[in-house]
């Protein structure tokens, strides 16, 4: 079973206006946003606005929203930084790679021969521009 889930989150803080964040994409009902620590340029983050810890308590209309989120930001960034293919994660609890306790995905677009980065905090400036890259492509 997994635990409650906490307000004090990060992105909750996010939602609530108290954290910035480079936004890609919102709607009523979701928020996208650059990923602090990219692991591939474009690298950002789909969350829904209602509470839910992760896949084990999100409603079930709240993940289909969410994955309607994350389909039509994925091929945003996808189309911005020229993919050549995709990555969409969802990590659930620690065992399973979870780090922020409300349910998001990873929106990772790939091009071929690219590896992944180790995680590493990123310049400021430029997740504006690739937000702003992303957002252009809509």
């Amino acid at each position: 079973m997994t635990a409650a889930y906490d307000d004090q989150n990060i992105f909750a803080k996010i939602l609530r206006g108290e954290i910035p964040c480079h936004k890609v994409h919102e709607d009523e009902q979701t928020l996208a946003f650059m990923d602090i620590m990219p692991i591939v340029d474009g690298h950002c983050l789909v969350i829904p606005k209602a509470p839910a810890r992760n896949i084990f308590d999100v409603g079930p209309e709240s993940l289909a929203t969410l994955v309607k989120a994350a389909q039509l930001v994925s091929k945003a960034a996808c189309k911005a930084f020229g993919a050549d293919g995709h990555v969409l994660r969802l990590h659930s609890e620690a065992a399973g790679g979870q780090e922020v306790f409300h349910i998001h995905f990873h929106v990772l677009p790939m091009k071929t021969g690219v590896p992944v980065r180790p995680r590493a905090m990123a310049d400021h400036a430029l997740l504006a521009e690739h937000a702003g890259l992303i957002r252009a492509a809509f």
